[in-house]
């Protein structure tokens, strides 16, 4: 117990002094945009931001108020670096419980030490894990996040989906329930891309691409869906640890086959060479009830306030009840989702995710 509250005391010490450190350093984006010895490139991205958190506001209804209108220049490439872990013989995350925020399926800490210390024991104990950086995190409106160094950079539609996304949570968050929070902004987001794209003469992505990362995600749910099922079974553990390595082999024997022909395709093999039980658990705490929340969005009429409405009624059911009424959602989603991938082409083999699959059993 006396470990425990010193790791507790330490975990909440790095947070408070971390999260200090970036808003002492926050400056105005206004006034780095109109001085003229602000590096060009960097007045350039901030200009970006400007009109994202504009379009936030005024199209999307989204909170912005003086969030991200401040920049930090970081000393690290990340602002933090989140630890998930997940049982041996679970997909379902390992929580931890903080003040507001309820119970989360990540730890973050802004010193990388301290995370690769958390993670080392978490592995110690028998739990499959996965450490991350990143490079933005929503503080839910206690604060007004800055614009940060770690993300700054990227191109103005990258940047656009993630700032969509934090900015969601500022305006609904349910304490406890992270795949409810997590797709629900990540749906935000996706909703709201292609327009902004449009007004913006940026092109979207290329159809292939898009439906590459749908049948890297078709496999991994289906590599989810076979463990899953093993994890339930009555099998020994020797024999479950058995069965599982073979369906991970196989996970990635899949992804090679399916993405030969594949050009730019590193960040996708990294993923799958990481996959354990950490890895699928947090794909699915921000995915798997996207298209739930896109089909929500639809039958709102395609209305954000009325849509808002409809997502914080059901954030107040019980999580079962919300849980279920996005199950029924999904389904009806998938099914649309199914239709329109049948239609269109890919470049690679042809290779359906379960029948590859399959042969992991």
């Amino acid at each position: 117990m006396a470990i425990s509250g010193c790791e507790t005391v330490h975990f909440y010490s790095q947070a408070a002094t971390g999260q200090l450190k970036i808003l002492a350093g926050r400056k105005p984006i206004d006034r780095l945009v109109a001085d003229e010895q602000t590096d060009p490139n960097l007045r350039r991205q901030l200009a970006w931001v400007q009109s994202i958190r504009a379009y936030a506001a005024g199209e999307l209804h989204l909170p912005v108020g003086t969030a991200y209108s401040d920049f930090t220049q970081l000393e690290d490439e990340y602002v933090l670096y989140n630890v998930v872990a997940a049982p041996e013989f679970s997909l379902s995350p390992k929580r931890w419980c903080y003040p507001i925020a309820g119970c989360a399926s990540y730890r973050g800490y802004f010193d990388k030490r301290d995370a690769r210390a958390q993670a080392g024991q978490l592995r110690a104990q028998g739990y499959d894990v996965y450490l991350g950086p990143v490079p933005a995190y929503s503080t839910l409106g206690w604060f007004d996040d800055p614009v940060l160094s770690s993300f700054v950079d990227w191109t103005p539609d990258r940047l656009a989906s993630l700032l969509f996304h934090e900015l969601a949570h500022r305006r609904l968050y349910i304490a406890g329930d992270t795949q409810f929070n997590e797709s629900f902004a990540t749906a935000v987001s996706r909703i709201a891309l292609p327009d902004w794209r449009r007004r913006n003469g940026i092109a979207a992505p290329k159809v292939a691409n898009v439906e590459q990362a749908r049948r890297v995600n078709s496999l991994m749910v289906s590599a989810r869906r076979q463990l899953q099922a093993l994890y339930q079974s009555d099998l020994s553990d020797d024999e479950k640890r058995a069965r599982k390595n073979k369906t991970l082999r196989r996970l990635r024997y899949c992804y090679r086959k399916a993405s030969e022909g594949w050009s730019e395709d590193e960040k996708f093999a990294r993923m799958i060479e990481k996959t354990n039980n950490a890895t699928l658990a947090l794909v699915s705490e921000y995915q798997s009830q996207v298209p739930a929340f896109v089909q929500l969005y639809k039958d709102s009429g395609r209305n954000w306030e009325a849509f808002y409405l409809a997502v914080e009624q059901l954030g107040a059911q019980p999580k079962e009840a919300r849980k279920a009424r996005l199950d029924a959602l999904n389904k009806r989603a998938q099914a649309s989702i199914e239709a329109q991938a049948s239609s269109k082409k890919v470049t690679g083999p042809s290779l359906q995710s379960e029948t590859c699959m399959s042969a992991a059993n």
